[in-house]
């Protein structure tokens, strides 16, 4: 069995810096055409001439004769300002701004601390040039329990945020819960959508202790109870246009993962696209995950679409138990499993 579909993209993707970025930027490229990058390195990725040079050691890390094109981002703080939106719009190369709320996930600590009482000119200008503010979706209060943190997010920051400006176009990136997909769906089409990565349709919390602590399954948000992933895989493979691939692949180094302090992050670039179609397959929805991968995003963001096609064959191959580079190992999702779909070629 073969399906050839549009190549499609990712719209959410750490590409990281440095020797990281070298290893692991080949596995996106071999299979999605553009990808959003996130800003959140050391120091972040806060303005627009940096991110022109991070764009730049990106295209010098790709293989020879690659087509892909990182799409860039700026990391929203609470100094960020309106002239600093502007100047984004006009370099033609950064398409987003990501709103992590300080603490909330790697490489968070310069993120925004008072959405409401520090960045609503920055936000109030973002309507004005039409760019995207991309979301983080969870509170860092400790009293709040970790598994309720987006929904709480949604209820104490985003819905008031839709209210005082309904017109900003926003991005829920990488939903976990049932919460946000009723969310989602009670917004504006195309003024709210939300990406979701492989590992929230595929996976619940018990993958994080089957068989004793599972390092490389934890990322941020957390895994969720069951119920949630069921509403999550029923809104993506329903056709709805709210929802789009946003595979969040974050690299660490092994050591980073299985050590006292393990990273948040799961490594899926090489396996992602063969997770979305096991999934679109056994919800017998194969007829739409074209859409999903490959037209809902770009609709969004109103980019064109790729003109470009990729093959997914029925064709079983074991996913390589490591990744191993001068550097130290990177784990990758499904390590050491057996998938069923081969992404196979692009033109």
């Amino acid at each position: 069995m073969e399906l050839s579909i549009v190549q499609p993209d990712d719209w959410h993707l750490h590409l990281r810096d440095g020797d990281l970025l070298e290893a692991v930027v080949t596995h996106s490229a071999l299979h999605f055409r553009r990808a959003i990058v996130m800003p959140n390195l050391k120091p972040p990725i806060t303005t627009t001439a940096a991110a022109v040079a991070y764009r730049e050691s990106i295209l010098k890390a790709l293989p020879e004769n690659s087509h892909f094109t990182p799409l860039m981002t700026l990391y929203l703080t609470d100094k960020t300002s309106p002239d600093e939106i502007k100047l984004a719009r006009k370099s033609g190369i950064v398409f987003a701004v990501k709103l992590y709320p300080a603490g909330a996930t790697t490489n968070s600590q310069d993120g925004v601390t008072d959405l409401f009482g520090k960045c609503l000119p920055v936000l109030e200008e973002m309507v004005q040039q039409n760019m995207p503010l991309l979301v983080h979706g969870e509170v860092t209060d400790p009293e709040v329990d970790i598994f309720d943190r987006e929904k709480v997010f949604i209820d104490t920051i985003l819905r008031p945020l839709i209210q005082r400006l309904p017109q900003l176009k926003i991005v829920m990136e990488h939903i976990t819960t049932l919460d946000a997909v009723r969310f989602i769906e009670s917004c504006s089409e195309g003024s709210v959508a939300a990406t979701v990565t492989p590992q929230h349709l595929l996976l619940n919390r018990n993958a994080l202790f089957q068989g004793g602590l599972q390092p490389h399954n934890y990322c941020l948000p957390v895994l969720k109870r069951e119920i949630h992933r069921q509403a999550i895989v029923s809104a993506v493979t329903s056709g709805s246009k709210r929802f789009f691939l946003g595979t969040d692949s974050a690299p660490h180094e092994r050591r980073r993962k299985e050590c006292p302090c393990g990273c948040a992050g799961i490594y899926n670039a090489p396996v992602a696209l063969s997770l979305y179609t096991k999934i679109f397959e056994e919800a017998n929805a194969l007829d739409k995950l074209e859409a999903f991968t490959s037209f809902n995003g770009p609709d969004f963001y109103g980019l064109p679409r790729n003109t470009s096609k990729i093959k997914l064959i029925k064709n079983p191959w074991k996913v390589p138990e490591s990744y191993t580079f001068a550097f130290g190992v990177i784990i990758p999702m499904f390590a050491g499993k057996t998938l069923e779909w081969l992404p196979y070629t692009s033109s």
